[in-house]
C-alpha cells in the first residue's frame, strides 16, 4: 500500500523535482516515508526560514522551482518571510505542509501547533494556498502549482495535507502522469501593431526585468536590431554580457540614466514591474517614461501598473521577443539619431564613471576582485553595502549570476541560506558547479548565521564574504539624514572567525586585494563552505593605499 504521502513524493519526481529541502517533524515524517526511497536529496537547514531562501536560491540558478516540506504551525510561520522574498521577485516555490486532521481543522482545541487558518496566513505571499481534503485531489492541485511555474507569473504555491490524508491509501494515484504547459505566445496584431512603432521610433531604449531572465539571445538581437540602449533590472542582469555597447546597466535610479531614458521616444519594458527597488532605490521619485510605453509581460495586471502602457503584449518574454525580430523583418527602420544607441549609451557609461566616490570605487573593486578571481562565480547577496554598490556598477557576462534580496520585499539574512540553495542548483560546467559567493553583512549574517553548519553538512562549498562595519551603517545614515538620533544600530558583533569554526567552517580575515585573492583560491578548491571576513574600514584603507 502507497500512502498520499508516498504517492506525492513519486508523483514530484515526476515532475523532474531533484531537491527538497526541510527541518522533519511529527507532523510531516509521513512524508519522508517516501522520501527515503526516492532519488530526491534532502537537505536539512536550521530554521524553516532557510529552507525558504534555500529554496529560492535553488529556483533562481536552476529554473526549476524550489520545495520545500515544513510542518504545520510554526513551521508555516518561520517560513513566510521567505514566502514574502519569493512572492516579490517572482521566484518559483512549492511548499508542502502538514496541518491538523481535516475532523479538527479550526477546531481551536489546543493541539500541537494549531493554526486557525494556515491558509490564511500565507495568503498575501503565496500564488495559492490548497487544503487538501482527499488524497485523490493531489494530481489535479500539483498539476495547479506547476502549471503556474511553468506558463504564468511564477510565484510560491502552499498546499498543506490534514495529518489523516497524509497516510490516506493512494496506490491508484502512483499512475498519474505530469502534465506540462506551455507560456504563452504572441498575439500576431499585438507584435504588429508593436513592431510598427518601434520601427519608426528614432530613439528607442529598452528596459528589461527579471520576467525576461530566459530571452538573453532574443533580448539582444532585438536591441542590436534597434540600436536601442537597454537598462536591466537587478534580476536582469547579464541579459546583456557587462562589455556590450548598448548596456546602460542598472543605473535606472541616477540622474543622468533617467535623462537618457527621458529622450527615448519609444520605450520597450519587457518582463518588468517598473517599480521602486529597480528605479527609484532612493525613494525620490521622479522617474519619468515621456515616449510611447510599450510593454509585454506574461502577468496581465503587471501591464497597467505603475506607468500605463501606449501598447500592451501578454505574452512570454523570450516569445515576444522573437515574434518581434520576425515582425521586423517586414518593415525598413527610420533612421536612428547619430547620437543614439551604442553612441548615447557609452556617453553614459563614461559620465556616471566619473561621478563613482571613494567607497563606490572600493566596493566596486571588491567585487571585481572576487570576479576576476572567480571568473564564473554566482553572487548571492543580502541588504549589505557591496551589494547596493554592485546593483549599479556590477554587470555579470551571463543571466542568473546576480540576484540579492535588497529588492523587492528586502528582507536580511537571505544571503547565506539563499546561497546554498544557488550551489545545488547550479548547472555542472566542466565537471563542476560554478563557485557560489554569498555577499551579507555582520547584521544580516546574524539573522540566519547557523545555516553555516546546514553548509558543513551538505558539504555545499559556497564562499561566504563577510562585509563587516559592526553595526547597521546604512540604517544608522539614514536616521542621522533625518535629524534621527541613532538608536538601536550599533548592535554587538561577535567573533564570527570563532563562531564559523565552531560549527566547521574553514574561516579568516583578509584585508587588502592580494590577500582576498588569495584566501578566495583557497576557498575555491574546498569541498565545504568557507567564511571570509572583510572590515570594511581596513578595507578602505589598505586600496586608497
Amino acid at each position: 500500500m502507497a500512502t498520499c504521502g508516498e504517492v506525492l513524493v513519486k508523483l514530484l519526481e515526476n515532475y523532474g523535482v531533484e531537491q527538497v529541502f526541510g527541518i522533519p517533524g511529527v507532523h510531516t515524517v509521513e512524508l519522508y516515508r517516501g522520501l527515503a526511497r526516492s532519488s530526491i536529496r534532502h537537505v536539512t537547514p536550521r530554521h524553516e526560514q532557510g529552507a525558504g531562501f534555500m529554496a529560492d536560491g535553488y529556483a533562481r540558478t536552476s529554473g526549476k522551482p524550489g520545495v520545500c516540506f515544513i510542518i504545520t504551525g510554526p513551521g508555516m510561520t518561520n517560513i513566510t518571510t521567505a514566502l514574502g522574498q519569493a512572492y516579490g521577485d517572482s521566484i518559483p516555490m512549492l511548499v508542502i505542509s502538514s496541518v491538523q486532521s481535516r475532523s479538527q481543522l479550526g477546531g481551536g482545541r489546543g493541539k500541537l501547533h494549531e493554526l486557525p487558518n494556515q491558509g490564511a496566513l500565507v495568503a498575501g505571499v503565496a500564488a495559492f494556498s490548497h487544503t487538501l481534503l482527499s488524497a485523490a485531489e493531489l494530481p489535479a492541485v500539483l498539476a495547479r502549482a506547476f502549471a503556474l511555474f511553468q506558463a504564468g507569473r511564477p510565484r510560491p504555491v502552499h498546499i498543506e495535507i490534514p495529518l489523516d490524508v497524509l497516510v490516506e491509501e493512494a496506490d491508484e494515484l502512483l499512475a498519474s502522469l505530469p502534465i506540462t504547459v506551455d507560456r504563452a505566445g504572441a498575439s500576431p496584431s499585438a507584435v504588429q501593431r508593436m513592431g510598427a512603432r518601434l520601427a519608426e521610433a528614432k530613439r528607442p531604449l529598452i528596459l528589461a526585468g527579471g520576467g525576461a531572465i530566459d530571452a538573453a539571445a532574443e533580448l539582444t538581437e532585438l536591441a542590436e536590431l534597434l540600436d536601442a540602449p537597454v537598462a536591466l533590472t537587478i534580476n536582469a542582469k547579464g541579459l546583456l554580457p557587462s562589455r556590450h555597447p548598448l548596456l546602460i546597466g542598472s543605473t535606472q535610479s541616477l540622474v543622468a540614466t533617467r535623462a537618457l531614458v527621458a529622450e527615448a521616444d519609444v520605450v520597450l519594458a519587457i518582463g518588468t514591474e517598473l517599480a521602486e527597488t529597480d528605479y527609484d532605490v532612493t525613494f525620490a521619485g521622479g522617474f519619468e517614461i515621456p515616449g510611447d510605453l510599450l510593454r509585454i509581460d506574461i502577468d496581465p495586471d503587471q501591464t497597467v501598473r505603475n506607468y500605463p502602457p501606449h501598447l500592451a503584449l501578454v505574452a512570454d518574454s523570450r516569445h515576444a521577443a522573437q515574434a518581434l525580430l520576425d515582425a521586423l523583418a517586414a518593415h525598413t527602420l527610420t533612421a536612428r539619431r547619430d547620437d543614439w544607441g551604442h553612441v548615447r549609451a557609452a556617453g553614459l557609461r563614461e559620465a556616471l564613471s566619473s561621478t563613482w566616490d571613494a567607497p563606490t570605487q572600493a566596493q566596486t573593486l571588491f567585487l571585481d576582485t572576487v570576479l576576476q578571481t572567480l571568473p564564473n562565480a554566482v553572487f548571492v547577496g543580502d541588504s549589505t553595502q557591496p551589494v547596493y554598490t554592485g546593483n549599479l556598477t556590477f554587470n555579470p557576462e551571463r543571466p542568473r549570476r546576480w540576484f540579492n534580496s535588497s529588492t523587492g520585499y528586502g528582507t536580511l539574512g537571505y544571503a547565506l541560506p539563499a546561497a546554498i540553495g544557488a550551489w545545488l542548483g547550479g548547472a555542472v560546467e566542466g565537471g563542476k558547479r560554478p563557485p557560489v559567493v554569498c555577499l551579507i553583512g555582520d547584521g544580516g549574517l546574524q539573522f540566519t548565521l547557523p545555516e553555516l553548519a546546514s553548509a558543513v553538512e551538505a558539504r555545499t562549498p559556497v564562499i561566504v564574504l563577510l562585509w563587516n562595519n559592526q553595526g547597521y551603517e546604512e540604517i544608522k545614515k539614514y536616521m542621522v539624514n533625518r535629524a534621527i538620533e541613532p538608536v538601536g544600530v550599533d548592535i554587538y558583533t561577535p567573533d564570527f572567525i570563532a563562531v564559523a569554526k565552531g560549527l566547521g567552517c574553514a574561516a579568516e580575515a583578509v584585508s587588502g586585494v592580494e590577500a582576498l585573492r588569495q584566501a578566495l583560491r583557497a576557498a575555491s578548491d574546498r569541498q565545504g563552505p568557507t567564511l571570509i571576513e572583510i572590515d570594511q574600514g581596513q578595507w578602505m584603507r589598505a586600496v586608497a593605499r
